[in-house]
């Protein structure tokens, strides 16, 4: 079986990637969107990356249009929107889908292994968020109506290990 860290990926400025770099740490990974009633969560992902950082937590954010259409954007419009209107430091990754048979396999894995409601593993909307602990395992999975600032217990209990 694969493990998150194992997937290609491309950073936002299409440079290929994994999630090998951030072995050891606790991941964040939340599919975003730029133009969604959920958007201001960027604000919140983003206090918790500074805040955490240091102690060990990475937000990972992964563009994504599939609901509605919101986030129609380039690679360049995304970075330049989170820059300019939540200063994001975290990073960012190539537009994928989440759902469906083009997901992304990271997304296939983190959905398997974190069901949502009633057992289902399709994505409801963007901002979806999938907690990864040091080892890589998938801990816990939260809706887009879940602030960031409440998985801060489960964050701090995370990084105390």
């Amino acid at each position: 079986m694969s493990s998150i860290y194992s997937f290609p990926l491309r950073a936002l400025d299409g440079t290929p990637t994994t999630l090998a770099r951030y072995r050891g740490r606790v991941l964040l990974i939340v599919n975003t969107a730029s133009r969604c009633g959920f958007t201001p969560q960027y604000q919140g992902l983003e206090q918790l990356h500074r805040e955490y950082e240091p102690q060990g937590l990475t937000v990972l954010g992964f563009p994504c249009n599939q609901f509605g259409g919101q986030e129609p954007g380039t690679a360049q419009d995304i970075q330049e929107f989170c820059a300019q209107n939540y200063d994001v430091t975290f990073p960012l990754f190539d537009k994928i889908d989440v759902n469906g048979p083009s997901a992304h396999p990271l997304f296939r894995l983190l959905k398997a292994e974190a069901k949502g409601i009633l057992g289902t593993e399709s994505i409801k909307w963007n901002f979806t968020k999938f907690l990864v602990d040091r080892t890589g395992r998938v801990v816990s999975r939260h809706g887009s109506k879940d602030p960031p600032s409440s998985l801060r217990r489960e964050i701090e209990k995370l990084l105390r290990f």
